[in-house]
């Protein structure tokens, strides 16, 4: 499902209970993922825009294509 999302937009949900959107530009076999235009969302409203991040794969509840 990740090689396939590479380039594309991706809705990750985190441990701590927040959402982030951006585009998925790679990732590794820890699941730790690299986003660019990365945004935080709060019920479902852009709260932040964040540009690129590393997001490590043990605080990932899901990935889904956005």
């Amino acid at each position: 499902m990740l090689n396939n999302s590479l380039g594309n937009s991706v809705l990750i949900r985190m441990k701590s209970n927040f959402e982030i959107r951006g585009t998925l530009s790679s990732f590794d076999v820890h699941m730790n993922l690299v986003l660019e235009n990365a945004e935080e969302l709060v019920d479902g409203d852009v709260k932040r825009k964040v540009g690129t991040l590393l997001v490590r794969g043990d605080t990932i509840i899901y990935v889904s294509p956005a």
